[in-house]
């Protein structure tokens, strides 16, 4: 179900486009609205929608300034469909800027409006594979190193498999140099310069990595992938999987797998 917020300074069309409009139908519902752009920064700050469906010139901060403001607040990932009574080609040209799935002219087709909202759940679908691809591709590629003939460090091959065995316990590499006999600075030198990455970056990689293929069964909470994948702290998986992922669990597991599970989406949107 996309989230909506609704944003027009028009009372009478605002409440039209709220009411009259069959959201369900189009597997939507209106999270909240707001009559001009700065209550609708404000709305889209708190409400997280995945679509903000807004008028352009409006007072306070018209349609454009709005969008591109909301753009720059941390963890927000939207798309727009701006309506507009002017069929001005610079505003659609601006619209274009800001990636707008569509421009809509006043009064609003509910047809045409179907048709941006089958643009947006196309572009949803193709953000789930690309979300699954980077669990694939973008993470951490074993082959790389293990079977890699002109790996020269043994110490570093035993802290790679030490990390692919144990990722779910609590492990460091001051404690695998003690268990190889050596120091802790010369283990971390060589680890960087074999593998380009920290210990501590391929650790957390490789973890978010079964995180995420663990999501994608439908089949475990969040708290209990982080147990699993060894985060152990709900709220710090949650952050660390999100910088990696550039999408939170809750968002991936349900783009991946299709599971429906908003009963603590409150939660998980805020981090």
């Amino acid at each position: 179900m996309l989230r909506i917020v609704i944003v027009e300074d028009e009372d009478i069309i605002r409440r039209g486009l709220v009411c009259t409009i069959d959201w369900m139908a189009m597997g939507c519902m209106v999270v909240g609205d707001a009559p001009d752009g700065e209550s609708g920064l404000a709305l889209i700050e708190q409400e997280r929608p995945d679509l903000v469906l807004t008028d352009i010139r409006m007072p306070k901060m018209d349609g454009i300034e709005m969008i591109t403001a909301a753009k720059t607040l941390s963890g927000l990932s939207f798309r727009t469909i701006f309506i507009t009574s002017y069929a001005d080609f610079e505003y659609a040209r601006q619209a274009v800027k800001l990636q707008a799935i569509d421009y809509l002219l006043k009064p609003i087709d509910e047809e045409e409006l179907g048709k941006a909202i089958k643009k947006l759940n196309q572009a949803k679908a193709e953000q789930k594979d690309s979300a699954w691809d980077s669990v694939q591709t973008e993470l951490v590629d074993w082959d790389a190193y293990l079977k890699d003939d002109n790996f020269m460090n043994t110490y570093v091959r035993q802290a790679l498999c030490k990390v692919r065995d144990s990722y779910r316990e609590k492990i460091s590499i001051e404690a695998i140099a003690d268990e190889l006999a050596v120091s802790p600075s010369y283990l971390s030198r060589k680890f960087k310069e074999s593998t380009s990455q920290t210990f501590g970056e391929i650790l957390t990689k490789y973890r978010i990595q079964k995180a995420a293929q663990l999501l994608s069964t439908g089949t475990y909470r969040i708290y209990e992938v982080a147990e699993m994948a060894g985060f152990g702290d709900y709220k710090n998986f949650c952050l660390v999987f999100k910088k990696q992922m550039h999408i939170s669990p809750k968002k991936f597991m349900n783009h991946v797998s299709g599971i429906i599970q908003r009963e603590d989406i409150n939660t998980d949107e805020k981090l």
